[in-house]
């Protein structure tokens, strides 16, 4: 079998700090003959020479593994906006009486002239009223001194699920596409958005999003929601992508863990690990946190949690972060992408304080886009 090619800048250096030298060259080589302490001596020197180039080697090719995996950009789909209309059309056109609907309302006109609809919106600092939706914000802070924390919340009355929307890093689909919450949400006419669950991390999950499939690579317990409003926890495993598509789902996230279901805390999330492999961080602790929830009335929930910041807000555990969305009424709700990537952005500003002291990049938003 052919040796590794370090063996043989092994050998090379070996030959040459091997070699006595100077003037007593061959008085040193007959002492080293006879001595085996010496001999021992330069044989660990060798060993410890070879292993140190065969390190360098290796971590050589973990770093450019690891760049590859988790840092460069893999573009898989560069126009996600052009996929996802018409994939928005060819449904509408499945519908039934879609067709119809569609060229009455084009024939009548909503006083714009064009057959577009009228839209309007009233927008306050705290609150948005439209068609689409409506939304009221709250900051609540609880505890003193270092156990201080904070947290917004975000109530919203959905006119249907597909108000839930999503969005990708720079209108593409791939892995270690990143981009800001606010910037994601800027460029999609968002009045208000939260990170989502950094789908770009990992390779594996179901992933639709405004009713597309991206992904269908099962592997936890995720949330599903329906274009009719409703939002459910399920387990990837027994399902498929198109199932899901076909019987109504719009959204589905895959991170987790799920904090509450049918109204009660699930046992045993203060344990639970999500995406162990390289480059990730425990979910356990007191950490900043992204939450979504459904009250029992169909209304949405979100939740941005602060943290690494004493005195402000030292972050939730996750028991914690499922009793903040039991208090606020949701019978169901799942934990999203937290640390430095949680963020709540709301008519241009993000208006919690992410703990990197800034924004750090993610893969994909949810967001309510702005009709004003």
């Amino acid at each position: 079998m052919e040796q590794p090619q370090t063996n043989g800048r092994y050998s090379e250096l070996s030959r040459h700090y091997d070699k006595p030298s100077g003037p007593r060259a061959e008085a040193d080589t007959h002492e080293q003959a006879g001595n085996p302490r010496l001999r021992k001596r330069r044989k660990r020197r060798r060993i410890a020479l070879g292993a140190g180039i065969l390190t360098v080697t290796l971590v050589g090719g973990t770093a450019a593994w690891a760049l590859d995996r988790y840092v460069i950009d893999h573009v898989e789909i560069a126009d996600v906006s052009a996929l996802e209309a018409e994939a928005s059309a060819s449904w509408s056109a499945n519908e039934s009486g879609s067709t119809e609907a569609s060229s009455n309302a084009t024939e009548s006109g909503n006083g714009n002239g064009d057959g577009t609809a009228a839209q309007s919106a009233t927008v306050t600092d705290t609150s948005y009223v439209a068609s689409n939706a409506s939304i009221q914000l709250e900051t609540v802070t609880t505890g003193s001194g270092e156990d201080t924390l904070t947290y917004y919340v975000a109530t919203v009355d959905a006119s249907d699920g597909t108000a839930i929307r999503s969005a990708f890093a720079k209108n593409s689909y791939g892995t270690n596409i990143t981009d800001k919450t606010s910037t994601i949400a800027s460029e999609n006419n968002a009045i208000f958005a939260i990170n989502g669950d950094y789908y770009g991390f990992r390779d594996t999950g179901i992933l639709i999003r405004n009713g597309v499939i991206y992904r269908d690579d099962a592997a936890r317990t995720g949330l599903a929601i329906y274009r009719d409003g409703t939002m459910k926890i399920y387990d990837e495993t027994t399902t498929s992508a198109q199932e899901l598509v076909d019987a109504g789902v719009w959204n589905t996230l895959s991170f987790g863990p799920a904090l509450v279901e049918n109204g009660e805390v699930i046992s045993g999330i203060d344990s639970l690990e999500i995406d162990t492999n390289f480059g990730n961080h425990s979910i356990q602790g007191e950490q900043p946190r992204t939450l979504i929830g459904q009250k029992e009335d169909g209304t949405f929930v979100f939740v941005v949690v602060d943290g690494r910041n004493k005195g402000y807000s030292r972050g939730a555990t996750m028991i914690e972060a499922a009793e903040i969305m039991q208090s606020l009424g949701c019978v169901t709700a799942y934990n999203l992408d937290g640390g430095g990537s949680s963020t709540m952005y709301f008519n241009g500003e993000v208006i919690n304080q992410p703990s990197n002291g800034g924004e750090r990049g993610t893969s994909d938003i949810l967001y309510i886009e702005d009709l004003s």
